[in-house]
């Protein structure tokens, strides 16, 4: 009975990264010094901090590793060159991950689930790895800010196709500022404002 219940916990702290915080203001700081487009702009921080908060609703699937997901949010679109037509931003993105791989706290299992969801966000409909697809329906809650209402037939897990949480991202997506704590960082919202001097 005890290895029992020893081996359930064990098996739900591997399950439950909700808690766990892997962002850092350093990291993000580091994005940003080399981010070429508008840090405000349509596929910049503030998308970025929405498509970190969908990840962390839809890892409350189980198999849905929320590190990778938050991880997903900051490199997915980190090196886009343009806010319309960029093909190979997600290769660039998860180039710009291996660079910085010393800043994040992934097993290289699941830093490798991180690359392949940066490099194939745009092209793939879906993979077989749910946090892979919670990482594309992360971004893909978010498309109200271009305009286009998610659609369900292009979402990939169970929870991202309910139609109440489709409305939820997408109400989201059409309010354009940083919410209070961008990626679980207490602090973070004052210090880029400081940074940008606004």
């Amino acid at each position: 009975m005890p290895v029992r219940l020893s081996l359930l916990n064990t098996m739900h702290r591997m399950n439950d990264h909700s808690n766990s915080i892997s962002i850092t203001i350093e990291l993000l700081e580091k994005i940003k010094q080399q981010y070429c487009l508008k840090w405000y702009g349509t596929h910049g921080v503030i998308h970025w901090s929405r498509v970190y908060e969908n990840g962390i609703k839809l890892a409350e699937q189980d198999g849905v590793n929320s590190n990778v997901v938050q991880f997903f949010s900051i490199f997915h679109d980190s090196r886009r060159r343009n806010e319309s037509t960029d093909n190979n931003h997600g290769n660039r993105g998860a180039q710009l991950a291996l660079e910085m791989r010393a800043g994040i706290t992934l097993s290289d299992e699941d830093f490798s689930l991180l690359i392949i969801a940066c490099r194939l966000h745009t092209s793939a409909r879906t993979h077989h790895d749910i946090t892979v697809q919670a990482c594309f329906d992360s971004d893909r809650l978010d498309l109200g800010r271009v305009g286009t209402m998610p659609d369900a037939e292009f979402l990939c897990t169970p929870m991202a196709k309910m139609p109440d949480i489709i409305e939820w991202g997408y109400n989201r997506s059409l309010i354009h500022r940083l919410p209070d704590q961008p990626f679980g960082l207490s602090m973070y919202k004052d210090r880029v404002i400081r940074l940008d001097g606004i």
